[in-house]
């Protein structure tokens, strides 16, 4: 089964155009090879795949007919992502969140002499 394909039917892309999307842009790597979205998988390889700022690591444990239930996801793959990629994920999300909320409008007298201060320290 080619690999766009494989990624669309164990549901880690929501259309098979996404997920050739990704592979033509190099998110995804079988067997620490980038590959095109026509490149075949079989059971035992092992997919790193980028996705929403998170390396996942997924063992191929079998090749399904179609695309499957959400169920029945396991018995295809096994996901061996390291958990230290997903507590970086909800660091940045704190990060993001820590100073000001987007849209809030422009940056005050006090924002801006912190601005000015962290420049000329910089420079």
């Amino acid at each position: 089964m080619r690999i766009d394909k494989y990624l669309w039917c164990i549901r880690y892309y929501k259309t098979r155009t996404i997920a050739t999307t990704a592979c033509k842009k190099g998110q995804v790597k079988v067997n620490n090879d980038v590959v095109k979205p026509s490149r075949e998988v079989f059971a035992q390889d092992i997919i790193e795949l980028r996705k929403n700022q998170i390396n996942y690591k997924l063992k191929v444990n079998d090749i399904p007919e179609s695309r499957i239930g959400a169920k029945l996801v396991d018995l295809y793959r096994t996901d061996i992502t390291p958990k230290e990629q997903f507590e970086a994920q909800e660091l940045l999300k704190y990060a993001k969140d820590y100073y000001r909320k987007k849209g809030v409008g422009r940056p005050t007298k006090k924002d801006r002499r912190d601005i000015d201060d962290f420049t000329d320290e910089n420079e």
